[in-house]
């Protein structure tokens, strides 16, 4: 375990870290009238850029991804993938391993109908605060019982859960060979019992859309699964284009 440490340490740097114990909790600067988001002010830039994390694509193209949390199931995430079919829209959807044990056939639906599924973690922890062994443990976990369910022998990308990383997490992630997915558009999505409607929903998705944005919806939310259809239809009024990360060409930071 030292050893392993001091070699973290080295491969870490003289990165600035956000708080005590090393841990970033991941934030930005929204997008305004189609103007790109920041992450400038925030202190963690450099290590993202570092280890080629995703915060946004492109910031000259008008290219949108879809991106979807999936801790748990609330009946929704069937209705999304109809949505996704219909309109031939790819999305990745990042999974636990609650998820994996509880709904293996969307499981498999998602990979059968061109998605991507990537890695939330086995049990949704704070990665900034676990060793390095226990990351690689959660990690592993997902990426075989997605393997074993839906024949996807790949899993190269990861979203921390809660957004919150270290530069530990980062580099131990980044050398099992994930790339490491924030977001650029987000808004308060994840609480089933607070929902607002689907306008209120589409207001938020629409208002903060810029060229290369990475969109962060989760799956719980009947708002945002009552808007998708019409944010897909809208985006596409205005020229954007909705494509797979496996697609993205250019990426910040």
């Amino acid at each position: 375990m030292r050893i392993l440490t001091i070699v973290l340490a080295m491969l870490l740097g003289q990165a600035t870290m956000a708080s005590a114990d090393g841990s970033y909790h991941f934030g930005f600067k929204k997008s305004v009238n189609g103007q790109p988001p920041s992450i400038d002010e925030e202190g963690f830039k450099g290590l993202l850029k570092q280890r080629g994390a995703i915060f946004t694509g492109d910031p000259a193209v008008k290219e949108l991804y879809l991106t979807f949390d999936n801790g748990y199931e609330q009946g929704y995430t069937g209705k999304i993938l109809d949505v996704l079919k219909e309109k031939q829209v790819p999305a990745i959807f990042f999974v636990t391993g609650h998820y994996i044990k509880t709904e293996p056939e969307l499981l498999k639906r998602m990979a059968q109908e061109g998605h991507l599924i990537g890695n939330h973690s086995w049990s949704h922890p704070d990665m900034s605060q676990i060793s390095a062994e226990r990351i690689q443990k959660e990690l592993n976990q997902v990426k075989t019982e997605v393997s074993a369910l839906t024949g996807q022998k790949e899993m190269r990308y990861l979203r921390a859960p809660r957004g919150i990383f270290s530069g530990q997490s980062l580099a131990v992630s980044q050398g099992l060979g994930y790339t490491n997915v924030f977001w650029s558009v987000a808004y308060r999505d994840w609480e089933p019992k607070h929902q607002k409607g689907w306008e209120y929903a589409y207001k938020n998705v629409m208002a903060q859309l810029h060229p290369g944005a990475v969109i962060l919806l989760h799956s719980v939310s009947k708002d945002n699964t009552e808007a998708l259809a019409r944010i897909i239809d809208d985006a596409k009024s205005k020229g954007y284009q909705f494509k797979s990360l496996d697609e993205m060409q250019s990426r910040t930071p």
